[in-house]
């Protein structure tokens, strides 16, 4: 705030001499309350909804104006805003736009006309075009003249409610958004029918749960909603569906967006390379229908998976509770604006009894005084009266010996009632009749007080009868589920090329001259290793200087522990050698981090990177010189343990190395690794797309058999490929036979063979070459069983259908082996039946080594243990000389 010294307007008079006269003003206490007093008219007139009737001011007088106007019939919207212009203090187009909003809400207006599209974000048509009345829910829950309060317009000239006596949850169910001066509010929508169950629970003192639905559906993660109060969060996803393997189908879209904005998001996440779309088409009418169509050789699943994390197809909603009360802003939670609006809904239901129940007793004490009054001729003592006065207190007098019964006392006013009743209603009177009608108020005053004396089972019933009158066909529509957060490492578009440099010491995207490392995106991390022991995970750019001699380069995944990182570094000059198995799952970008002792001089003679966790073998050579009696021996990786990449790692020599070289492949010291096949692209993949093959150690086996009769093993890596006539994919069990019945070309005759993979890695054919030759049927199962189908002859009978238990029909033999004939009769088809029960035999994990506890001792022992006495026998003792250039050049070339 400016606070200003002078309140007084300065005149500053010029010299003849000088520039002509200028008045100064100083701005002083004009504004000192004015932004107090915007901020306030703009909170509570404009942008934030009441808790009483959950309306802001400018809905609140389209409502008030909708029922002027209502007889029944449709106006058009144009006449609606003109009247509403009576009560509000704006344009006509601000009134236009909010009315349009309520009308979409498809709630308290009845719509006739082009009211847009919350889909497509299609505008609705000019309001002298579309109509609209109340609806019969709007009329039910919303007015009540008796029981509103009433004030003076902006103007003065007409009435308006304060707050009008809506009876229902209405914020809750419509939602509101608005901002204003300092604050915002965002209430989310919710479900009708669940608001309504919600408020009955709330009257039963059970405990109930609120989540909002969206009228646009898609699927919501809520689990975060944090009741919709401040610093909650909600994430919305569109409903996406495969229709085929290169078409994908939007069906429902997140609440927030439109058709328009999410084909936007899509085409911009396609031309910045994160996915690939080859077309999309937008069907939608009266419902969503968006088709993306794909290349082919693109996964659907992963295409899926790309859309929620770098479209709008996914988006956070962040709710914010705040309502007026007491001409005041409140936050507060939707379960709190449910308890006030049924307490508040049972309140008013309250006042409305009260007052019928005032009608009906009023009612039942004229039509007691009518009675009187004409069964007892009292009107006959007024013949002789002169005034009025005379008149009254005749009538008063003839009363009295009848009133005793009466609720209250008899006035003026009643008498004067009296008096106007007409000669022919007298002359017509019924007293059976007047009785009845006295009867009848009776019982509607018995009922009311009885419901005010059970008020909260009324407020039950009234409801019940919401949701019986009114529910029908709002059922939930938005799906509550619980979302996996989409690593966009793994579903991005990988179009952009890395190349390395490893002399120079550079990687980039750019260098495109030098050695070509793998494809990768722009939102990768890369890490890099250097020989000086150091390492650095870094994004990926155009050229970024890393350091020289770089001995490996590959896209960093976080949290990786699959990943093993084999090494052996000298430390310092002329230090002894260690050896360690690190792993790499979380680091600070850009930050270089020492790998060895960080004694200067310091050089890695080993590094390998297994994604799996492989442990090789490999062999170490030190130079002849001295008196070394043991210059080679092997190391296994695999005796190891796994540990911190800071942890200075496992002596393995104070003896200069000469050389490393890889003596043997290993497989995985790691737990088994969940590996699953995606049919639509054939490839594998660990990320849970397509079907679960099974959970491999590093010395597990696929089983691939194709059509044309070729059997193979082979360890499953993420890079393989595999033929569009392959039958079988699955884990290899060596001891489980495979049963197959083929066609013999040679022969013309089917037969039978069962057998086993007797060459691991080779591809081996199990049915005879020839050109007529194909197989039947395959199965992997220990029990298989088959049916054959004959072919009918003319002039006889159909032979009966073959169940065979391929087990039984035949022992397992060779690979090789022709088989068993199957039959001589003519075959139809030949079809696989589910197999017989049969438990498997478990299976040994054969080295299932889970090297993590850094407190068991490893095969090579470390400086620590041999402290303690303990010596290791693959290492000499005697000092030798330094190594030279030659054994860099051997591990790194």
């Amino acid at each position: 705030m400016i606070d200003h010294q002078n309140d007084d307007l300065d005149n500053i008079n010029n010299t003849p001499d000088e520039q002509p006269k200028e008045t100064i003003t100083r701005i002083t206490g004009m504004y000192k309350d004015w932004f107090l007093d915007y901020a306030s008219y703009v909170i509570l007139e404009r942008a934030v909804p009441a808790i009483e009737d959950g309306f802001k001011p400018v809905q609140r007088r389209i409502m008030h104006s909708m029922k002027d106007l209502d007889d029944g019939r449709y106006n058009k919207v144009a006449n609606i805003v003109g009247h509403t212009m009576q009560y509000h203090p704006h344009g006509d187009a601000s009134i236009a736009d909010a009315m349009v909003q309520i009308g979409q809400k498809d709630l308290l207006i009845d719509t006739q006309g082009n009211w847009g599209n919350i889909l497509t974000g299609d505008r609705a048509a000019a309001s002298r075009y579309i109509e609209a009345r109340l609806s019969k829910f709007g009329l039910d829950v919303v007015f009540n003249p008796k029981i509103t309060e009433w004030q003076s317009s902006y103007d003065g000239r007409r009435k308006e409610p304060v707050n009008l006596p809506v009876m229902f949850p209405l914020l809750l169910a419509q939602g509101g958004e608005g901002i204003a001066v300092g604050l915002s509010t965002k209430i989310l929508p919710h479900n009708f029918i669940e608001l309504i169950e919600a408020s009955i629970k709330h009257l039963q003192g059970k405990k109930f749960t609120l989540l909002p639905d969206f009228p646009t559906a898609g699927i919501a993660d809520f689990s975060n909603y944090n009741d919709g109060l401040r610093g909650g969060r909600v994430r919305v996803r569109a409903k996406i569906s495969q229709v085929d393997k290169n078409t994908l189908a939007i069906t429902e879209i997140p609440f927030g967006t439109t058709t328009s904005s999410l084909i936007d998001s899509i085409l911009k996440a396609n031309e910045k390379g994160k996915i690939k779309v080859k077309k999309i088409e937008d069907n939608t009418a009266a419902e969503v229908e968006i088709l993306i169509h794909l290349p082919s050789g693109l996964s659907p699943d992963k295409t899926i998976d790309a859309l929620y994390a770098f479209t709008s197809c996914e988006s956070s909603i962040s709710p914010l509770g705040c309502v007026i009360e007491d001409n005041k802003p409140l936050f507060i939670g939707v379960t709190e604006m449910l308890r006030r609006s049924t307490d508040n809904t049972v309140q008013l239901l309250k006042q409305e009894l009260e007052i019928k129940l005032n009608e009906f007793e009023e009612q039942w004490h004229f039509a007691s005084l009518e009675r009187i009054f004409i069964e007892n001729r009292i009107y006959r003592d007024i013949e002789e009266e002169e005034t009025w006065e005379g008149v009254i207190s005749a009538i008063d007098r003839g009363l009295q010996p009848h009133i005793k019964h009466l609720k209250r006392a008899v006035t003026e006013e009643d008498i004067l009632r009296l008096t106007e009743i007409r000669i022919k209603r007298i002359s017509k009177f019924d007293i059976d009749k007047a009785q009845q009608k006295i009867e009848a108020l009776e019982a509607n005053i018995a009922e009311i007080k009885h419901h005010l004396a059970n008020l909260t089972d009324y407020a039950i019933a009234y409801f019940k009868r919401l949701k019986k009158e009114y529910g029908e066909g709002r059922e939930r529509k938005t799906e509550i589920s619980v979302f996996d957060d989409v690593d966009a490492t793994k579903v991005v578009i990988r179009n952009i090329k890395l190349y390395v440099n490893r002399a120079e010491g550079f990687i980039g995207t750019s260098l495109r001259k030098d050695e070509y490392v793998c494809d990768c995106s722009d939102i990768d991390d890369i890490i890099v290793f250097t020989k000086a022991g150091k390492m650095m995970v870094t994004k990926v750019d155009a050229k970024i200087f890393i350091g020289k001699d770089i001995v490996h380069v590959a896209v960093f995944k976080k949290k990786d522990k699959r990943t093993i990182y084999n090494m052996i570094y000298r430390d310092g000059k002329s230090g002894p050698s260690y050896i360690k198995r690190f792993a790499v799952t979380s680091i600070t970008r850009d930050k270089e981090y020492d790998l060895t002792n960080g004694t200067k001089g310091s050089v890695m003679l080993y590094f390998s990177a297994n994604p799996n966790g492989e442990a090789e073998v490999i062999t170490i050579n030190l130079r002849q010189a001295g008196s070394i009696k043991k210059l080679k021996w092997d190391i296994d990786f695999a005796d190891i343990l796994i540990k911190g990449r800071s942890s200075k790692g496992n002596l393995v020599t104070k003896y200069p190395i000469k050389r490393v070289e890889l003596k043997e492949k290993g497989v995985s010291t790691l737990k088994p690794r969940k590996i699953w096949f995606d049919d639509i692209v054939k490839r594998l993949n660990v990320d849970g797309r397509g079907e679960l093959l099974g959970e491999f150690r590093g010395e597990d086996k696929l089983l691939i058999i194709n059509k044309s009769g070729i059997v193979k093993t082979a360890t499953p890596e993420v890079t393989m490929h595999f033929d569009s006539d392959m039958v079988v994919l699955e884990k290899w069990i060596p001891k489980k036979p495979i049963s197959a019945i083929y066609y013999n070309g040679e022969k013309e005759l089917y037969y039978v063979k069962r057998f086993l993979v007797e060459h691991e890695g080779r591809e081996e054919s199990f049915i005879p070459e020839h050109p007529n030759s194909k197989l039947e049927i395959i199965s992997t199962d220990w029990k298989p069983m088959a049916e054959v189908v004959f072919v009918k002859e003319r002039g006889k009978e159909r032979k009966p259908n073959w169940e065979i238990n391929l087990e039984e029909f035949i022992a397992i033999k060779g690979i090789t082996a022709l088989g068993n004939q199957l039959t001589k009769d003519k075959v139809n088809q030949i079809n696989v039946l589910d197999p017989l029960p049969f438990e498997a035999p478990k299976e040994i994990p054969a080295n299932d080594i889970e090297v993590i506890d850094e407190k068991e001792v490893s095969a090579i022992p470390s400086d620590e243990n041999k402290a303690h006495g303990s010596t290791p026998s693959n290492t000499q003792s005697k000092d030798i000389g330094g190594e030279d250039d030659e054994s860099q050049k051997t591990l790194f070339d």
